[in-house]
């Protein structure tokens, strides 16, 4: 049954039941993500990056230096009603990354701003990024890489 024909049926359920067929075949399970604590993502992004000087609000490279430099914009947003972030990667060649997330976990501020920071960072890996130039406006994530706190 192609991909079309399950996206494209009104009923939810249906929609569900042949997902449920198609992916049968393989052995897939769901495993509920455990609680991050905040300080823990924070030391293991602060290990990840170089020491080095940056304005305020920028954070360090995550990678050895290249001609090509990409610039990683994160933000995060977390209420009452759910978390999520943006995450943008730009390439000086023009190529543009784009990502949005949403969390099903209930998540602090700063742990989204974290959690932005780290896909950003996955990104820019994918990428073959050696020159990563990030910014946020946390300024607890920004000071935390950047060795202020």
């Amino acid at each position: 049954m192609p991909i079309q024909q399950v996206l494209r049926k009104p009923d939810l359920a249906g929609r569900m039941v042949a997902w449920s067929i198609q992916l049968s075949e393989f052995d897939i399970s769901f495993e509920r993500r455990g609680p991050i604590k905040a300080q823990a993502l924070a030391d293991f992004i602060t290990e990840l990056t170089m020491e080095q000087q940056r304005s305020p609000g920028e954070l360090m490279p995550a990678q050895s230096e290249m001609d090509e430099e990409w610039y990683l914009s994160v933000d995060g947003s977390s209420n009452q009603t759910g978390s999520g972030a943006g995450v943008i990667l730009e390439g000086s060649n023009g190529v543009l990354v784009e990502q949005s997330l949403h969390f099903d976990f209930k998540a602090s501020n700063n742990q989204v701003e974290y959690e932005a920071l780290l896909v950003g960072m996955k990104l820019a890996l994918e990428v073959e990024a050696k020159k990563l130039v990030a910014k946020s406006d946390s300024k607890l994530v920004t000071g935390q890489v950047n060795g202020e706190y």
